[in-house]
């Protein structure tokens, strides 16, 4: 009978334990909906919640800085790096309302940074929707691409000025021979990145 008992026991607290840990960390992995963002620069109340970190991150750059690069802070994920631009749009930020000209900079500087950490064809760029991150101000993750994470959703580009910017969901970009592979459909795109 003992036998029996630890059985199963032993049997159902690894499912216990996965599912205990899936629901302690879940709001980290699905991310939170940023749509309703209000971080306020002329509110210091506002600008203390968490989503509006970056916000903070940018006010601290120098005058005159575009966009800059910060190690990303979560303990989960080592080799990442966040780009963004130090200016500010009202609500979520969304990378389809930044002025073309400017998405063009910031892809190229996300991919300058992202080379010089990860090597010249084995970086990747990701952006997630609005429905699943954590913060407000808009930033690019930079990361090492994960090969795996390839599949046959992509639109195969020859330069950056040719990618897209959809008003829903996410972008993931890696470089190919000759060109990018952008991937998009999804929300959640830094998954493709080593952590």
């Amino acid at each position: 009978m003992a036998g029996m008992l630890w059985k199963t026991v032993r049997s159902r607290v690894p499912a216990f334990a996965l599912l205990a840990s899936m629901l302690t960390y879940a709001p980290f992995r699905m991310g939170a909906d940023v749509r309703g963002c209000d971080c306020k620069l002329d509110d210091a109340e506002s600008m203390k919640k968490r989503e509006c970190s970056l916000c903070r991150e940018a006010e601290n750059q120098p005058a005159g800085v575009e966009f800059f690069a910060v190690r990303d802070i979560n303990p989960r994920k080592p080799n990442r790096w966040l780009v963004m631009p130090k200016a500010h749009t009202p609500g979520s930020h969304p990378l389809h309302l930044m002025p073309k000209p400017e998405r063009d900079r910031l892809w190229g500087f996300a991919i300058a940074e992202a080379k010089k950490h990860f090597g010249e064809g084995a970086w990747g760029v990701a952006y997630n929707g609005d429905k699943v991150r954590t913060q407000c101000h808009l930033h690019v993750h930079a990361g090492k691409f994960i090969p795996a994470a390839e599949n046959s959703k992509f639109k195969r580009v020859l330069r950056l000025e040719q990618f897209p910017a959809p008003s829903e969901g996410g972008i993931l970009i890696h470089p190919v021979k000759n060109g990018y592979h952008v991937h998009t459909g999804e929300d959640i795109m830094e998954t493709a990145l080593v952590r």
